[in-house]
């Protein structure tokens, strides 16, 4: 059985990087192919083609590219990758045409959802911003936050958009809740933050704030942080805002709890330094090779 594999080679800012991934294969395939009860009769083997282009990022075209060249060449039977919500998307078609399953720990767009056509054989291993959708929906029962959301998100429109598409899962699924106004705030590098401050001081009671921080002082009066990376701000911005600790919530992923996950982790590292020449450090960036 061939497992083709479908990642960036070399840009470690993918938590799906072939780096960090690679480990994980290596190990499964050897744990699968030293178990003649699990495939009998068969070997399981892996190939590679990056996703990445010639700058080193994921790239819509480099991807379906490789995934073709390896379906001509070693007719698969699933496809690992991409990761990338770009990249996978093609990808995830071609796979689909061809009938065989495809397994990744990214592409969290709310898209990859419909299970119905295209993405009917594409599984995510990893989360999903549908999930931090309806943990959103969640918090807003929660607190009974009923009246307004305004989502305020870093967006180049460049590479992956990672931005982008965690506050679409937010806005898609926020509106299920009954008569809730869900507005949206964009900033970029070099943006005029004094007007987005604006922005939030009169469009938002309840904010989501996804992406690098806002920062503005000057003519708003405004000297601390209004959204803090990941964070989540129940308030509108009083006359003498409180510290920042007090009036937000930091909502991120939970490392597994399971008692095989650090034994794992242990071996995930020595493969990647024996095999990949790269030291894994600790953290939740790693959930590529996890999942």
């Amino acid at each position: 059985l061939t497992l083709a594999v479908v990642l960036p080679e070399r840009n470690l800012t993918y938590p799906w990087a072939w780096p960090r991934v690679g480990p994980a294969v290596r190990l499964a395939a050897a744990t699968v192919n030293s178990r003649p009860d699990l495939l009998p009769g068969f070997t399981l083997r892996w190939v590679f083609g990056s996703s990445e282009d010639g700058h080193g990022v994921c790239s819509e075209m480099a991807a379906p590219l490789a995934a073709v060249d390896l379906r001509l060449a070693h007719h698969p039977d699933a496809f690992l990758g991409p990761g990338c919500v770009y990249t996978a998307a093609p990808v995830a078609r071609f796979t689909s045409h061809w009938r065989l399953p495809l397994v990744t720990a990214g592409a969290e767009a709310h898209g990859f959802d419909d299970k119905r056509e295209q993405f009917g054989l594409t599984t995510r291993a990893g989360p999903s911003h549908r999930k931090l959708g309806e943990l959103g929906v969640q918090l807003h029962r929660r607190f009974n936050w009923t009246r307004r959301a305004l989502l305020v998100y870093w967006d180049e429109k460049v590479d992956d958009r990672p931005y982008f598409f965690a506050a679409e899962g937010l806005y898609v699924q926020l509106p299920t809740l009954r008569n809730l106004t869900v507005m949206d705030v964009v900033f970029r590098d070099g943006g005029n933050f004094s007007f987005i401050i604006q922005e939030i001081k009169q469009k938002g009671r309840t904010r989501r704030c996804l992406g690098q921080r806002l920062l503005a002082g000057g003519r708003t009066g405004t000297t601390r942080d209004p959204c803090p990376q990941g964070g989540v701000q129940p308030a509108p911005l009083p006359a003498a805002p409180p510290p920042p600790s007090q009036a937000v919530t930091i909502i991120t992923y939970k490392e597994p709890e399971n008692p095989e996950y650090r034994p794992f982790l242990a071996r995930l590292k020595e493969e990647a330094l024996a095999h990949f020449n790269f030291s894994m450090k600790d953290g939740l960036v790693g959930h590529g090779g996890g999942a």
